[in-house]
């Protein structure tokens, strides 16, 4: 009997140390943050509308087409990695086509009851709602990404504007 008291405290003493190391693992997260987590195609499409966006804002300065990209992927895809840049080229692109008013026209539609889904009165976007689009844009870069490349610039032009608007009033513009 003396002769099996040793080996089974032995035994007894590592059990109770694995059994305390397995009940530490029981009350770990059980995987990510849902927030965080990204559908990689969602990703890879919302990634192509911002190289597309990124094209049309540099070199063809068509900012009706780039602010239309941004809008999609801010609808569709609000964890896209690189929102901070796809706020800034829809903040400059609306920005821009406010100060210019140019060539291109940026259309509300509007149905009216009396006409068919085809024929539809438009509303073109006057250079105040632009600019109030672009303040939400941009002060929603500055206040939800304070790291990003892109603040300095949307700070400048921000206080050009009248400054950023406050977090919690700031909601994307339809």
């Amino acid at each position: 009997m003396k002769k099996l008291l040793l080996p089974i405290i032995t035994l007894a003493l590592a059990l109770s140390i694995c059994a305390s190391a397995s009940f530490a693992q029981g009350r770990a997260k059980t995987g990510p943050d849902p927030a965080t987590i990204r559908d990689a195609e969602l990703e890879k499409d919302s990634l192509h509308n911002l190289e597309v966006a990124r094209h049309y804002f540099k070199q063809k300065k068509a900012y009706l087409a780039a602010l239309k990209r941004c809008e999609e992927i801010d609808a569709g895809n609000p964890n896209f990695a690189k929102m901070d840049e796809v706020l800034y080229i829809a903040g400059e692109s609306s920005l821009r086509l406010a100060e210019t008013g140019g060539k291109q026209k940026t259309k509300v539609v509007m149905p009216d009851a009396m006409l068919a889904k085809d024929k539809q009165d438009l509303k073109y976007k006057t250079p105040e709602e632009l600019r109030v689009d672009a303040r939400v844009y941009l002060s929603r870069l500055v206040a939800q990404y304070p790291n990003s490349t892109f603040r300095t610039q949307a700070e400048t032009d921000l206080q050009a504007l009248g400054g950023p608007i406050e977090p919690e009033s700031v909601k994307p513009p339809e």
